[in-house]
């Protein structure tokens, strides 16, 4: 059984569904929002769901559902801990599973570190992966973090390595300047996103890595994200927000069973890496707090996103390729990415968005199993005369939306650019865009469809969706201007740009049946700490 994406609705439900997530997360309320969401789904309404199907069975289903039953029922089928998460009692310690496991361990507290929350720590964990990087060709190393409340600023992996997380394990991110190195800006944006000059490293970085894990037993990272937001709003900043995770140039990376909480900026991302894992995952930001994207895919091949719950201030997962003339020189697209089983809360901001830095390209793009509550759009398509590149390739079926702005979304004009250097004559390409198999309720618009005039979006098939009405809802549901596609068994109707198909022919929009490689990337049973 898969891990639980609701697995994760224990830390979350009070706070994510009862509070409008005002505030910050503090860690300590983890018991609180347990007890909340057992409590919740005690209730003999929610003893049963039925699995979603594709085709038409799915029009059949009940949409009396309450947001906070699609949110919740899910811990029925997604226990609290899976068979990659048990706690054996017994010395090998924490069982877990892995794309790799170590030959050698070590605790952070041999290397001097202090988990009382006020204490840095930056230099004991640079010393620790230091010291482990020795057995990167002697079967490699991992890094247990004991329980405790671990302050550190940002600190860089090895290769063959492991970072695991204690369940009560806590990593803090410093609020202290000088424990944020300033690194150059990505080749393929040119400019920090920020400011023009470069970034603040992440908390946990790397680059040109081989076979490197970060995972835990759902320990903590707290990016303390507060003070940053307010340098951002107070426009106090020089350099570019750093990220709580980002790995550079990687082969075979896992990023797993952690909740992620505060970060001052992108959450996860993975770029110009392949044979990505990013999996059972807990993401939580308040809803206002600037740039707080969950996941970031960006120029990287081989990715597997799944079991995943975001509640986020911006898109829960951005799929990126590069900026405008800077990522159509560095020219490496986004491809054979798989998302599915994802939760996701956000209300400024898209579920899944493509772009709008995509220059390099975004292709092969799979999404399934997909549940959205209370977020702007379902999926969105971002671009702009002079970002070039493409999308092309995009599958998404199996998708549930509660209270939404647009369905689908599609922009010609999210004008963002590095500087005044880029080619007005770069177009972006998007062309076989399929949607199929939803279920949308209290939607305010179904979809606003804007291609580039003279270059329309080509190739959109939307079918078996059933998308109802908010209370005041848009007159015009469906806005489009310059696309060209087809729909089937649409309601409300699609525009006459996206003619329908007819009873007597429905069509069902393509989606792969053959695997991507990394989904039969298999897991092996690991063991960290000692008990």
């Amino acid at each position: 059984m898969p891990c639980g994406v609701m697995r994760q609705a224990r830390l979350t439900a009070s706070l994510t569904i009862n509070t409008g997530l005002s505030t910050g997360f503090p860690s300590t309320q983890k018991g609180k929002a347990e007890k909340t969401a057992l409590s919740i789904i005690s209730s003999p309404r929610n003893a049963k769901m039925e699995s979603l199907q594709s085709g038409r069975k799915w029009r059949t289903q009940s949409l009396g559902m309450t947001l906070l039953n699609m949110a919740i029922v899910l811990l029925l089928v997604f226990p609290g801990r899976t068979e990659g998460q048990r706690e054996k009692k017994k010395s090998d310690g924490i069982e877990y599973k892995a794309i790799r496991c170590r030959a050698h361990s070590a605790s952070l507290a041999d290397f001097g570190a202090v988990g009382d929350g006020t204490t840095s720590n930056t230099a004991a964990f640079q010393a620790a992966i230091n010291h482990l990087s020795q057995f990167a060709n002697n079967g490699g190393a991992q890094l247990f973090v004991p329980p405790g409340r671990w302050l550190t600023g940002s600190f860089n992996l090895t290769s063959h390595f492991t970072l695991f997380l204690h369940r009560d394990a806590v990593i803090l991110a410093s609020q202290v300047k000088s424990e944020w190195p300033v690194i150059k800006p990505l080749p393929s944006y040119g400019y920090g996103r920020d400011a023009t000059g470069g970034r603040y490293a992440s908390l946990i970085f790397g680059t040109n890595l081989t076979d490197v894990i970060i995972t835990g037993d759902n320990g903590t990272l707290d990016g303390q994200g507060a003070v940053w937001w307010d340098r951002f709003h107070n426009k106090q900043l020089n350099y570019t927000r750093p990220y709580l995770i980002e790995i550079l140039y990687s082969d075979m990376v896992q990023i797993s069973h952690l909740t992620l909480i505060n970060s001052p900026s992108w959450n996860i991302h993975p770029v110009y890496s392949s044979n990505v894992i990013v999996q059972g995952i807990t993401i939580l930001a308040p809803v206002h707090s600037p740039n707080t994207d969950g996941i970031n895919p960006d120029s990287c091949t081989n990715t597997r996103i799944e079991d995943c719950y975001i509640v986020s201030g911006d898109d829960c997962v951005a799929v990126k390729s590069g900026w405008d003339e800077y990522g159509i020189s560095f020219g490496m697209p986004t491809k054979q990415l798989i998302i599915r089983r994802l939760t996701c809360i956000s209300p400024t901001s898209a579920v899944i968005a493509l772009g709008s830095e995509m220059s390099g390209g975004i292709e092969d793009v799979r999404a399934e199993d997909i549940v959205a509550i209370n977020s702007e759009s379902g999926v969105r398509i971002k671009t702009s005369i002079g970002r070039g590149g493409y999308v092309k390739d995009i599958y998404v079926r199996g998708m549930t939306m509660k209270t939404v702005k647009w369905v689908f979304w599609m922009t010609d004009n999210y004008g963002s650019h590095p500087d005044n250097k880029y080619n007005p004559n770069a177009i972006p390409i998007v062309k076989n865009i399929n949607y199929r198999d939803m279920v949308a309720e209290n939607v305010t618009m179904a979809a606003r469809l804007e291609g580039i005039p003279g270059d329309a979006f080509t190739g959109i098939c939307i079918s078996n969706v059933t998308i109802g009405l908010s209370q005041k809802p848009k007159k015009l549901q469906w806005n489009c201007t310059d696309v060209i596609g087809i729909s089937s068994e649409v309601v409300p109707m699609p525009c006459n740009l996206l003619p329908d198909q007819g009873r007597e022919k429905p069509v069902m929009c393509a989606f792969p049946e053959e695997k991507l490689p990394i989904e039969d990337l298999e897991m092996q049973t690991c063991f960290a700490g000692a008990l």
